[in-house]
C-alpha cells in the first residue's frame, strides 16, 4: 500500500446578504462567506488537501473562479468531483483532519452534521473525518469577524 498526505487551506471574507455554508451544511448566522461559489472554506480546504496529496494541482485549477459554470456552485459538488478525480487516478480517501477558525458563529455544535454530510459525499466512514473548531482569540481578520479560515490534512492511499 502506498500512502500520501496533502494539506489544504482556504479563507473567505464574511459578507452581508450571503448564506453561511460550512462543511456542506447551512448554518444560521447573520453573514455568509463571500466567494465565486458558496464559499464553503471547509470543503475548499479539504478539496485542496485531497488534490494536493494526489499531485493533481488544486481546487482553483480544476474549478476556476473565472468560469461561469462554477458561479454560485454548491461546494459539495466540487468535493464530489475532487474525490472522483482521486479515484480515477487510483487513490482512495484514508482520512481527513480539519480545523475551522471562526470567532462566530460557534462551529462545534455543527460538527456531527458536517461529518455526516462530508462522509456521504466522499462515500467514506464518518469516523474518518475529524473536524475541530477554534477561534483566533479576537486577533487578526478572523478575530475581528471579517472572515473565516479552514485548514485540512488528507491521507490518501493506493492498494
Amino acid at each position: 500500500m502506498k500512502i500520501r498526505v496533502g494539506f489544504g487551506y482556504d479563507m473567505h471574507r464574511l459578507a452581508e446578504g450571503r448564506d453561511l455554508w460550512m462543511g456542506g451544511i447551512k448554518i444560521d448566522f447573520e453573514k455568509g462567506l463571500q466567494g465565486h461559489s458558496d464559499a464553503d472554506v471547509l470543503i475548499h480546504s479539504i478539496c485542496d488537501a485531497l488534490l494536493g496529496a494526489a499531485n493533481l494541482r488544486d481546487i482553483g485549477f480544476h474549478f476556476p473562479d473565472t468560469a461561469d459554470e462554477f458561479l454560485g456552485v454548491d461546494s459539495k459538488i466540487l468535493l464530489k468531483k475532487s474525490v472522483a478525480l482521486l479515484r480515477e487516478n487510483g487513490f482512495e480517501v484514508g482520512n481527513i483532519d480539519a480545523t475551522i477558525c471562526a470567532e462566530a458563529p460557534k462551529m462545534n455544535p455543527h460538527v456531527p452534521a458536517m461529518q455526516k454530510t462530508l462522509s456521504e459525499i466522499m462515500e467514506t466512514d464518518v469516523n474518518t473525518i475529524s473536524i475541530k473548531a477554534t477561534t483566533s482569540e479576537k486577533m487578526g481578520f478572523v478575530g475581528r469577524q471579517e472572515g473565516i479560515t479552514a485548514y485540512a490534512v488528507a491521507l490518501i492511499y493506493t492498494l
